[in-house]
């Protein structure tokens, strides 16, 4: 899924990319309102992160230009800007949300995950209940939630397409270079620890016993497993 972050500020911008991208999106960015605007049809984002006081052309203007030609893509203002007053004319002018700095890790992630999601159940029959089954947890990849029993998981767009990769290739032994290529699409690092890290972080979430996995084991010297059994 495609974000643009249209914010002129490098810290900022770098931030946030840095957190969609670790979340599992393909991630453009803009420095102004105008280089913003124009990259919208280059790019053609699913959904787009606005800053409002930006050179060129303010986040307001680009919001007003892409609601002319696009009534349905979503937008989130991110800004400094915090009046009440800020807030109204940004959502009466189309916007999905409005996130106020400073911001919060938590607080991006959630909001943009929660827009993910009307994305995603726009494009499958939501009425369908599209799941699948992951050893004891029911997935709902639309969703962003995996369900165990009473127990509700939120998880990113990365988690889903680690699950689904595993789901898609069960009791086969994956190649840390195989998960890389598929779940990153990037090459794969000897050196790199990124995908032990995921895996670790992953487990503490889907698994009864982190510490004793069931869904997600261990090839030792190889990669990881997602062993097909009834584990409920």
């Amino acid at each position: 899924m495609k974000i643009l972050i249209v914010e002129d500020d490098v810290h900022t911008r770098n931030g946030l990319k840095e957190i969609l991208e670790t979340e599992g999106y393909d991630v453009s960015v803009a420095s102004d309102g105008q280089e913003g605007l124009d990259m919208v049809s280059s790019v053609q984002p699913d959904f787009i992160c606005l800053d409002i006081m930006m050179p060129q052309l303010n986040g307001y203007d680009v919001c007003r230009k892409i609601r002319k030609k696009d009534e349905s893509i979503p937008i989130i203002f991110i800004s400094a800007k915090s009046e009440e007053i800020d807030k109204v004319l940004g959502l009466e002018l189309g916007a999905d949300d409005f996130i106020m700095k400073p911001f919060g890790v938590k607080e991006v992630v959630a909001r943009i995950r929660a827009v993910t999601r009307r994305c995603l159940e726009r494009q499958v029959d939501v009425a369908s209940d599209q799941s699948y089954s992951f050893g004891d947890l029911k997935v709902f990849p639309a969703k962003l939630k995996a369900q165990r029993h009473d127990q509700t998981i939120e998880l990113s767009i990365r988690d889903i397409k680690i699950i689904q990769f595993f789901k898609d290739n069960a009791n086969e032994p994956l190649a840390r270079s195989q998960l890389f290529e598929h779940c990153w699409e990037i090459d794969y690092y000897s050196d790199s620890r990124t995908l032990d890290q995921y895996i670790s972080q992953l487990r503490k979430r889907i698994e009864r016993d982190p510490k004793h996995p069931v869904l997600i084991t261990t090839v030792h010297g190889f990669g990881y497993r997602f062993s097909n059994l009834n584990n409920s």
